[in-house]
């Protein structure tokens, strides 16, 4: 019975083999899927929506060729759709029903729609053509245009003039972006709301093939216990027939009870010793060998199976390692009014994504450094604007004579440590705003530095606006998450102590009367050293110095509002962080009827290149730019200033 037992778990473990090897050979599925679509358009540009990037699950690697410089990038769909305007484009959508991917030029859908004011259709099934996947011989051309067609420059690449405002290349839009030579691969994981921008230069036809494969889970969880299974029966059937060789052995051994009769002829004693096998010694070798086969075919199965997809899997996987892009929509304001038709209105999103402003920022910290390494105005408007750009522009000048004056604040190449992007739903007139803070080091007498950036087209980079150090221990306080972002307070709101476009005065007011000022109680006094600076106490130590030096010149100081913009970015406890410029003026005039000049080797005499003397003086304009915390209507708070940047930007003659 033994060997009939070793047969059936032969049989049974050959079975159990088969059928794990099979399922990993012959029954095996595919481990992704593919879909490509032709784009037979000129456009420049092609618009991969989020639908078609989720029409399977899992990471998407998507293939884009057809040009010789392949250009893509992926961003939230809004800024994608921003960044193209009216521009002529294909969209590549997915099909459900037969799951295909569907290119749709831009151009023929307008044209459609146009033909079909009066809901009426002409053409039959044509009117269908934009939302099927076209075809050469389905497509219509392009509606020839008054400019040269696009086809007849595209035949000649060296008459093409590439724009560079065409281009998405560097745009602060993009999550991520890459370029090559023909063809471009990349693999992603995003949210819902991603889309992918191809192109080429902006200008050429965008890469006319592009592929999306998604992985498909073709784990074989049967596999491994299948074939351990087969190799444990083996084992078993080696045992089995072993034990029986055993027994049969044992079984043809002396008997006790012999018959009556002639004994025969015993066994030689050579036989003896060979045994009742016929050569006991080569009996045993050859089952050693039939015991090596297990031996060395487990190990070999066991090398197989080891991965993952032999063997069934009781986790539940991750829905997504992709990091969230936007913040839970922000529902309109309910009405009272049933009869009112409800607002259709875009979700309020953050202006950027944390991962967006730091490759935003290590952008902007490496074009500043070259900027103030090269001392270079125009270089610094790549990314500076406004008082920031004013102020770096003033400070270069002044270095380019005396170089041992102070740099401008810097822009750390750092992480960080806080982004407050403004809440937006989709492009608002005024631009984006996005306030970033950054620790130029971790020496905590290192001030921090507070950044406003502002985009203020789809097609233009963020700029900085304002750049000032925060004030020591400064009391910033709580604002929302980089994930959800803050609204933007109108300048005339007036929710807070004071309205954000009457901070600037009141409080150069204050630096220039002191306690005396109408609206010195509106302010903290405790820990303002700008106030210390170039408020009262800070203008008459400089009425001193200059007595000291030029007992016949007089000094008188003026205080204006300066060009900045007012920018509020609400707080959680419904305040503002508020920003202001203040131009201080400093007006230096002989008393005696002599003349006056800025000393040698003055900052003033740098700046303005006035080096003479002047019977009408000389003065100076102090740039200030300072970020205020203002609390909310009904707090018992003074408002703060949490930080500042002064400068010198105007020099000259008292005109």
């Amino acid at each position: 019975m033994r060997f009939v037992f070793a047969i059936l778990a032969f049989a049974a473990a050959a079975v159990m083999i088969g059928f794990g090897i099979a399922q990993r050979t012959v029954f095996l599925e595919p481990d992704r899927v593919s879909l490509t679509s032709t784009v037979e358009s000129d456009a420049a540009y092609v618009v991969v929506e989020p639908g078609a990037l989720a029409a399977h699950p899992g990471k998407q690697t998507l293939t884009a060729a057809g040009a010789d410089t392949v250009f893509l990038a992926y961003g939230r769909l809004s800024d994608v759709e921003s960044w193209i305007g009216d521009a002529p484009h294909v969209s590549i959508t997915h099909d459900a029903d037969s799951d295909e991917l569907v290119a749709t030029d831009s151009r023929d859908v307008e044209g459609e729609e146009a033909g079909s004011g009066d809901g009426s259709t002409d053409e039959g099934d044509g009117a269908t053509d934009a939302t099927s996947r076209p075809s050469p011989s389905e497509t219509p051309a392009p509606t020839p245009e008054p400019t040269p067609a696009a086809g007849d420059a595209a035949s000649d690449d060296e008459s093409i003039e590439v724009d560079p405002a065409n281009s998405p290349v560097g745009s602060d839009l993009w999550l991520d972006e890459l370029s090559g030579e023909r063809t471009v691969t990349t693999t992603i994981d995003v949210p819902d709301d991603i889309a992918v921008l191809i192109a080429s230069d902006g200008t050429n036809p965008a890469p006319s093939r592009v592929t999306l494969t998604w992985p498909l889970d073709n784990a074989t969880p049967w596999a491994g216990p299948l074939l351990l299974g087969g190799g444990i029966l083996f084992l078993v059937g080696i045992a089995l027939v072993i034990s029986g060789f055993l027994h049969h052995r044992r079984s043809r051994g002396p008997r006790r009870n012999l018959p009556k009769g002639r004994a025969g002829s015993g066994p030689k004693p050579a036989e003896l010793r060979r045994g009742p096998m016929g050569g006991g010694r080569r009996a045993i070798g050859r089952s050693k060998r039939v015991a090596l086969v297990p031996v060395l075919l487990l190990p070999a199965l066991a090398l197989t199976a080891c991965s993952p997809d032999y063997w069934p899997s009781f986790d539940q996987p991750p829905a997504t390692t992709a990091p969230a892009t936007t913040a839970p929509p922000v529902e309109p304001p309910a009405t009272d009014d049933p009869d009112a038709d409800e607002p259709i209105a875009e979700p309020l999103v953050p202006a950027v994504t944390v991962p967006q402003m730091e490759l935003i920022m290590a952008r902007v910290a490496e074009s500043a450094a070259a900027a103030d390494e090269a001392l270079d105005g125009d270089l610094a408007a790549d990314r500076f604007i406004g008082p920031a750009l004013e102020a770096r522009r003033a400070n270069y000048s002044i270095r380019k004579t005396l170089p041992d004056q102070a740099g401008p604040v810097p822009v750390p190449a750092t992480t960080p440590t806080l982004i407050l992007p403004q809440q937006v739903a989709g492009w608002p007139a005024g631009g984006r705003t996005v306030l970033v803070i950054e620790k130029a080091s971790d020496d905590p007498t290192v001030a921090p530095t507070a950044l406003y950036l502002q985009q203020a087209s789809p097609r233009e980079n963020y700029k900085i606006v304002y750049a000032m150090a925060l004030a020591p221990d400064a009391d910033v306080p709580e604002v929302a998450p980089a994930s959800i972002g803050a609204p933007l307070i109108s300048p005339e709101f007036k929710g807070l102590v004071m309205q954000p476009d009457e901070v600037a005065a009141a409080y150069a007011d204050v630096l220039l009367k002191g306690d005396d000022s109408a609206y010195a109680a509106m302010f903290e006094p405790d820990g303002d050293l700008l106030r210390e600076q170039l408020g009262v106490a800070g203008q008459q130590v400089i009425r001193d110095d200059l007595h000291a030096t030029s007992p016949t010149a007089d000094i008188a100081f003026s205080n204006a509002v300066g060009d900045g913009p007012t920018i509020a970015l609400a707080t959680n406890d419904s305040g503002a962080l508020v920003t202001a410029t203040i131009e201080q003026t400093e007006k230096v005039t002989p008393n005696d009827g002599g003349t006056i000049g800025f000393q040698d080797g003055a900052p003033g005499a740098a700046l303005s290149g006035f080096t003479g003397k002047s019977a009408k003086g000389v003065q100076r304009i102090i740039g200030i730019q300072m970020v205020f915390y203002v609390p909310a209507v009904g707090s018992d708070e003074q408002i703060r200033l949490l930080g500042w940047s002064e400068g010198l930007v105007g020099a000259s003659e008292v005109p």
